[in-house]
């Protein structure tokens, strides 16, 4: 997609991910970069953050459980 055909809302919301993910994401350990991800989805998802969470922990009916994790803010 375009970016001339975003909506405002939208590119907001994507700076605000990529700007996340230079401010963080070079902080060193997993649980610092988790919570980078973490972030990225709140703010790409808007007001379906749990509905994303309750699909990654059961995506494909996998009978693995995936968990997921908020991480550590650096």
């Amino acid at each position: 997609m375009r970016c001339s055909t975003m909506g405002t809302d939208e590119k907001i919301r994507i700076a605000s991910a990529l700007k996340l993910i230079r401010d963080y994401g070079g902080f060193d350990g997993a649980h610092h970069k988790q919570w980078v991800l973490d972030q990225v989805v709140r703010n790409l998802t808007k007001g379906g953050y749990m509905e994303w969470v309750r699909g990654y922990e059961t995506e494909d009916d996998d009978p693995r459980a995936y968990v997921w994790d908020e991480g550590i803010p650096p």
